[in-house]
């Protein structure tokens, strides 16, 4: 039997994989192709495309730029999946691509079945999208417990499987067996994981670590940097952000990044969402006025301080304790160690809620995205936290609120008060467990066999 699989994310590699593997566990005849990223290619075989490095794009505006690539993609999956006839074609994720496919497949009245694993967020900013993929759909693959109950009232069959993070985290938490204790001078920043998101939000941090080493100067500030060249490009940043800030002190440097280790699997698929202006606000760094070499309501012929520069390390922990660093592949960690965390919207919220560590959410995106979001989404939160919890217990900073001096109240408040820290962690502990065990991947294999089993028996 074949299996014909779409990812169109490293996050969705991570899932196809996991779900590869459980499928394989339960029927070795199966045979796997489609299109995804490395770990899914790896398993299937050369009949596999890993198209990951340009299918992976975010925002409204990138897509635009990439809509002729995308259109010939779409044509070719479409011609794929017609001449092999697999039994069944599964979804993961990446919804701008995946239900117009869906829609394109029902539509061709193809005999396989079409199962999605990973629900897109339609119950965020289109709910009555739901009733037209229940023509589309044989099978909706949830991983959030509310999400099958919205889908089955709308007519599609939805099952609950579990989330993947449970059992692609699976280690041991603070204070538990390992026996980690977290460094109460130890400040974690959560930057994102994409290149476009990391240039809107990394400024946004770098400013909050200024404001918080102002009112508490043992504070250190930890970068978790998904991959060595965002680390790259948040090093050049920190040139650039030294260059245009030259009344910072010199201890707010920054060390080298660390030895490689495998990064958090995860890409965020958060939307922008509505937030109040709130006041007494600073004026926001950005990397264009970086480049220019001046900061808001500075003249241009102010000279600068020497920027940091040169190989290796500026200034290591060992030397100063109150520096910044860039940490790559050490997200996991860096949860587990850190006192605080500022962390980007996306799946490390949910990460961050996994290792109890009491966090504050920014976003940021360009204006355009922001604006369209704001439009369609139709959720009162934008964090999956308060989401699932129904009521802000993670404050977040969304856009025009991001804003340093905001951040940084409420990062001390988590610092200063542990009732506050304490009420927190209870809640994230309750979200954590509505999430299942660490076994979405087998769940999920098991509901796809039970489809592909009814193909057998209409043959």
């Amino acid at each position: 039997m074949t299996i014909y699989f779409v990812a169109g994310e490293a996050s969705a590699d991570n899932h196809g994989a996991a779900l590869m593997r459980a499928l394989q566990k339960l029927d070795v005849d199966l045979n796997f192709i489609g299109r995804g990223g490395p770990q899914m290619k790896a398993i299937a075989g050369e009949r596999f495309e890993n198209w990951i490095d340009k299918s992976g794009v975010l925002g409204l505006w990138e897509v635009i730029k990439h809509y002729g690539y995308f259109r010939k993609q779409f044509r070719a999956t479409l011609r794929e999946i017609q001449d092999s006839r697999p039994d069944a074609v599964v979804l993961i994720d990446y919804p701008g691509f995946n239900l117009r496919l869906a829609r394109a497949l029902h539509r061709r009245r193809t005999a396989h079945k079409l199962i999605y694993y990973v629900s897109p967020q339609v119950w965020a900013w289109n709910r009555g999208r739901m009733k037209k993929m229940a023509h589309w759909l044989d099978l909706m693959l949830c991983i959030f417990p509310f999400e099958a109950e919205l889908y089955n009232e709308s007519g599609l069959r939805a099952i609950f499987v579990g989330h993947p993070m449970i059992e692609t985290l699976g280690m041991p938490k603070i204070g538990g067996e390992i026996g980690i204790q977290r460094d109460p001078d130890l400040i974690a920043l959560f930057p994102g994981s994409r290149s476009r998101e990391v240039h809107k939000i990394f400024p946004v941090l770098f400013q909050t670590a200024y404001e918080l080493r102002k009112q508490k100067p043992n504070l250190r500030f930890e970068i978790a940097a998904a991959s060595h060249d965002l680390a790259r490009e948040m090093e050049k940043m920190l040139n650039e952000l030294d260059r245009a800030t030259p009344h910072l002190p010199p201890t707010l440097r920054y060390g080298a990044t660390s030895n490689p280790l495998p990064s958090m699997r995860g890409e965020g698929r958060g939307r922008p969402g509505p937030d109040e202006w709130r006041s007494e606000t600073l004026p926001s760094i950005s990397i264009e006025d970086a480049r220019a070499g001046e900061t808001p309501n500075e003249s241009r012929s102010k000279t600068p301080l020497p920027s940091a520069r040169g190989k290796g390390r500026v200034r290591s922990v060992a030397q100063d304790r109150q520096s910044l660093e860039i940490k790559v592949g050490e997200a996991a960690s860096l949860m587990q160690r850190a006192f605080v965390g500022i962390v980007a919207s996306g799946s490390a919220t949910l990460e961050a809620a996994y290792f109890r560590l009491p966090l504050v959410l920014v976003y940021k995106v360009s204006w355009l995205t922001y604006l369209v979001g704001r439009l369609v989404v139709r959720v009162k939160f934008l964090g999956m936290p308060n989401i699932l919890a129904n009521k802000e217990i993670v404050p977040e900073f969304i856009q025009h609120a991001a804003q340093p001096r905001e951040l940084a109240r409420a990062v001390s408040r988590l610092i200063d008060e542990p009732a506050a820290r304490e009420k927190m962690v209870s809640h994230l502990d309750a979200i954590i467990r509505s999430l299942g065990e660490d076994d979405a991947s087998e769940n999920a294999a098991q509901a796809i066999l039970g489809e592909l089993g009814m193909v057998r028996e209409n043959r």
